[in-house]
């Protein structure tokens, strides 16, 4: 993540993270030092995994006390092994005590995604199809676990809302039908915008590909069903097969040749990586 996006996407996040966990102040910390020492921390993974997220380690730190300064072993995206050394922070030993939980929850959630989600984009490799996240994130945490997506080798579906038109069951049961929900999406939606349709049976299939949907999403369907949909959309629209994604049958849906696989689980069931800050000291 680049300076601006830290600054105006990042930062207030970060800040209400600190303040839930510091309401008035750390009266444990507070007790045991009470003036500044310099120190030192070992930042130690405790598990084999993808690392994501140290820059947001950092930054909590940084929030406390600007001066504080982490080294880093190792950069985002690369595999990292139980007891590895991943780098050290340094910095007004208490701004280390009370910064410590926030900054690893950040690290070992973010991690955590990144972890499955490699573990799921490795077997696409090889073929077409792109794996894609969801909006199915942590409130408060989609910029991070997205992020996180990213590093672990998926793509980013939508943001939020507001980043484009995808026309879901209700969307379509408010407007009355595919046909009249694609038309009215492109008589309101700027014409940069693509417009995506969520399926559930092939009649829908072929509406939605005579309204001129540019992506048609594929939701639970058998295997049976996506195939005779996909050669009935024949290239006039991009696929997306979405809902019963798993790792066992992940193979046979690229097999068939959809353009993107979407799953929720990439952010809302990846255990995190475990990981912690050891071994902290005085330094002169």
């Amino acid at each position: 993540m680049n300076k601006i996006t830290e600054t105006l996407q990042m930062d207030h996040l970060i800040m209400e993270a600190l303040r839930e966990d510091i309401s008035s102040e750390d009266v444990t910390t507070n007790s045991v030092m009470k003036e500044a020492v310099e120190g030192e921390v070992e930042l130690i993974c405790k598990q084999d995994g993808v690392i994501a997220g140290l820059q947001v380690f950092e930054r909590v730190f940084q929030l406390l006390d600007g001066e504080t300064k982490a080294e880093f072993f190792c950069k985002d995206g690369d595999a990292v092994k139980a007891g590895e050394l991943l780098g050290k922070v340094t910095g007004d030993i208490r701004v280390l005590l009370s910064g410590e939980r926030v900054a690893l929850n950040y690290l070992q959630r973010m991690s955590g995604i990144a972890t499955y989600t490699r573990s799921v984009a490795d077997l696409l490799a090889g073929s077409k199809t792109k794996l894609l996240d969801t909006r199915k994130t942590t409130p408060n945490m989609r910029i991070f676990e997205k992020y996180a997506v990213r590093v672990g080798g998926g793509y980013n579906h939508r943001y939020n809302l507001s980043d484009g038109v995808l026309l879901k069951d209700n969307h379509i049961g408010a407007a009355g039908s595919v046909t009249k929900a694609v038309r009215m999406a492109k008589e309101y939606a700027p014409f940069v915008r693509k417009i995506e349709v969520e399926v559930e049976n092939l009649d829908m299939v072929k509406e939605a590909v005579e309204a001129g949907a540019d992506i048609i999403m594929l939701d639970n369907m058998s295997a049976e069903e996506m195939r005779e949909a996909i050669r009935i959309i024949d290239g006039r629209a991009e696929t997306e097969c979405s809902g019963n994604v798993t790792k066992e049958n992940i193979g046979r849906l690229t097999a068939m040749g959809v353009d993107y696989i979407s799953s929720g689980a990439l952010t809302h069931s990846a255990p995190i990586l475990d990981i912690s800050l050891k071994n902290l000291h005085a330094v002169s």
